[in-house]
């Protein structure tokens, strides 16, 4: 019986982490929707500093600058948008592309420039749950070798 219980748990451990890393991510589930995000620029950094969105939603950056000019040069979608203090430009985009997109400052502002960027994700973080789950599995093997 002891043999038995021994065998087991690391045969699922062998099952288990394979599925985790090659399954296929589940489609989305949301439809796509329209979403306007507000974005304040003010002395080198971006206020919400990170946008989450779904495939295919119809993305609105409305760019509001407090103190100088600054822009946003969206990566990935070659996108720009410039904002003045006291305006409000606008940018539409359909969110066509998977990933984690870079965005930062396109007009020179300042010393810190270089360091005002933001990040648009677009779709869910299946890296991160996958990863959670190896992590899981490897805490569940960890204490199979230690109750042995």
């Amino acid at each position: 019986m002891r043999m038995i219980r021994r065998w087991w748990l690391p045969a699922l451990i062998a099952l288990l982490g394979p599925a985790l890393v090659l399954a296929p991510a589940p489609l989305p589930a949301a439809p796509p929707t329209d979403r306007t995000f507000r974005i304040e620029a003010r002395s080198f950094e971006y206020t919400p500093p990170t946008l989450a969105v779904n495939p295919g939603d119809r993305v609105t950056l409305e760019l509001v600058s407090t103190d100088a000019a600054h822009g946003l040069y969206l990566d990935g979608y070659d996108l720009n948008v410039t904002a003045v203090p006291g305006q409000t430009a606008r940018l539409t985009f359909t969110a066509d592309k998977t990933g984690s997109f870079r965005f930062r400052c396109s007009v020179t502002c300042g010393p810190l420039h270089p360091f005002m960027i933001g990040k648009l994700s677009v779709g869910p973080n299946w890296l991160l749950w996958r990863g959670l789950g190896l992590a899981a599995l490897a805490s569940l093997a960890g204490l199979s070798v230690t109750r042995t």
